[in-house]
């Protein structure tokens, strides 16, 4: 699911880049020749950059560029030294305290609109790339990502024997192995004095704990979620945004947490994809806060639906469900405010079914259309007895009637005295 960049480290080895090709770098086996996370060959928050091909002279460039980290974490350096660099290249970045190793994911004018919309000043803040990374920096970056999994399966023991409510999800070394942040989640604070001292003293490097949320771990560990599809928040989705339980109210789904709760444990960002629509659609449909008054009986609302403009009404002694449209129920709902009855929902049903529909193309027509052609061959073939035979039929009929009317034609010409003649 990625490369050496990714939390996953599904590619391990390197390999060189084809010649001719534009790029500084060495390429990880598994991702594209162009290298990287940053140019396609996994999906871990990709950025794409369609100005690309439009070509702005060096002294008007932003000297600005977009640097992603293990895990899809991206930062904003300053290229002070007017390197010429490429999507995907790796790059050695200034820190506060030493270096680390990135990988150029997107530069140019996005670059900017994407430090507006982040809130990002561009000042002094804003550190600068050091350098492109050559063959000693990424043996000493890889050797610091293996240094990764053994880390955090130590810090796991080490939190559980002091007893401290976390749940640590992923440790990232700095390029340089002398420091290292620890991304955990939980409930409650957690007082990790002791914990930094004693990764401190087993591990020889400066510690930083960082704490996340839950959707934020779920993104940095990814996987595939219900759709069967990666994790939205593994890929692009960056701006986590509250969900309420009325999103699915709304959509008529049914208040089930294990279906409605994604991998983080927390309700699915999905839920808001198509909220506004939704609630859009809504604003037609009426409110039935009290059951509809008929002379049968009181019927009580079970079902709707929003595009459809149906809303479904059951009486209490009966299994059956009736389909009433909406401006129907609006009726009804006058007609009992006026102290009337309508004699029952059975009539009402007659017309919802006769009502026009639009008939929606099915997205297996080309099956639809295969399977009918074998079923007509498959009929065909199936009566071709019956065919022959009546075919044998029509052909001995047709041959007597040929037959018949030659006989006729010869007695006619019998006949005819013209013929009989002898000629002179």
């Amino acid at each position: 699911m990625g490369c050496g960049q990714c939390s996953s480290g599904g590619c391990g080895s390197i390999k060189a880049v084809n010649i001719g090709e534009k790029s500084n770098h060495v390429t990880v086996a598994g991702c594209s020749s162009k290298g990287g996370c940053g140019s396609g060959g996994c999906t871990k928050m990709n950025s794409f950059d369609w100005l690309s091909n439009m070509e702005t002279p060096k002294s008007m460039r932003y000297n600005v560029v977009e640097i992603k980290f293990k895990g899809g974490r991206k930062e904003y350096f300053r290229n002070v030294h007017n390197l010429e660099l490429y999507t995907g290249d790796f790059v050695v970045c200034e820190m506060a305290s030493g270096y680390h190793i990135g990988t150029v994911s997107l530069q140019g004018e996005l670059v900017r609109l994407q430090m507006i919309k982040k809130n990002i000043q561009d000042g002094s803040e804003v550190l600068s790339i050091l350098r492109l990374a050559n063959e000693k920096d990424l043996e000493k970056h890889s050797q610091a990502i293996n240094r990764d999994l053994p880390t955090m399966y130590r810090t796991r023991e080490i939190s559980k024997q002091l007893g401290l409510q976390m749940k640590l999800s992923e440790v990232e070394y700095q390029s340089d192995n002398t420091k290292a942040t620890f991304y955990y989640s939980a409930d409650d604070r957690v007082d990790f004095r002791e914990l930094i001292k004693l990764l401190a003293g087993e591990f020889k490097i400066r510690v930083e704990m960082r704490q996340i949320s839950l959707r934020q771990e779920a993104a940095r560990i990814g996987g595939i979620g219900s759709c069967g599809r990666e994790l939205c928040c593994s890929t692009w989705l960056t701006d986590f945004k509250a969900i309420p339980t009325a999103a699915a109210r709304y959509q008529n789904l049914s208040l089930n947490p294990t279906k409605l709760s994604g991998q983080c444990g927390r309700l699915k960002c999905c839920l808001n994809y198509e909220l506004e629509t939704y609630i859009d659609a809504i604003k037609d449909i009426p409110s039935v806060d009290r059951p509809l008054l008929t002379e049968k009986g009181e019927a009580t609302v079970q079902k709707t639906d929003i595009f459809r403009r149906i809303m479904w009404f059951s009486y209490p002694n009966e299994t059956n469900w009736y389909p009433i449209a909406c401006s129907q129920v609006v009726e009804i709902q006058k007609m009992n405010q006026k102290g009337l009855k309508p004699v029952g929902l059975e009539n009402l049903v007659q017309l919802v079914d006769v009502a026009p529909q639009s008939k929606s193309s099915s997205i297996n027509n080309d099956l639809e259309r295969l399977d009918k052609k074998f079923s007509d061959k498959r009929r065909s073939g199936g009566g071709g007895g019956g065919g022959n035979a009546e075919n044998a039929g029509g052909n001995k009929s047709g041959n007597r009637n040929k037959r018949h009317n030659r006989n006729r034609n010869n007695n006619r010409n019998n006949n005819n005295p013209n013929n009989n003649a002898n000629p002179k």
